[in-house]
């Protein structure tokens, strides 16, 4: 499995070429490392927080910045078996984050206390998808 953490400098420039005036929604499929790894020089390094727990530090640190922009988790799943893909993809959060604009989204990945935070993120997760989207209607078919 590849190891995606951060968003490298292609990606994220692609993603401030789209429309920021609209709503988006971000879907967020992680993969925990079996022991966090901060680095040496933060007071969590050397502790042996799992990366679910240094994730949970990270969502519970980021919470008042999500709500402040207006944003919010609108759906979550677990996941339980993978019927297309790669086998080796496990997840171990999945979840759909939705923004009121693009503009909210990168406000909070700019904020000084996100940019505090996510060092949690960084270190619990092994390997990541985020993907962005905009919202659609369901419906009854496929297609």
């Amino acid at each position: 499995m590849s190891h995606y953490i951060d968003p490298d400098r292609a990606q994220f420039e692609a993603f401030k070429g789209l429309d920021r005036d609209q709503p988006i929604e971000m879907l967020n499929l992680v993969k925990f490392r079996d022991t966090a790894a901060y680095p040496e020089d933060h007071a969590l390094a050397g502790t042996g927080l799992t990366g679910a727990e240094a994730y949970k530090n990270y969502g519970r640190e980021t919470a008042p910045i999500i709500a402040r922009l207006g944003a919010g988790i609108v759906w979550r799943g677990n996941w339980q078996a993978t019927l297309i893909g790669p086998g080796d993809e496990v997840w171990d959060e999945m979840f759909i984050a939705r923004y009121p604009t693009a503009h909210a989204f990168l406000e909070m990945v700019t904020d000084p206390e996100y940019r505090k935070a996510v060092v949690h993120r960084q270190a619990a997760v092994e390997t990541s998808r985020l993907i962005r989207t905009s919202p659609a209607k369901g419906g009854a078919s496929f297609g």
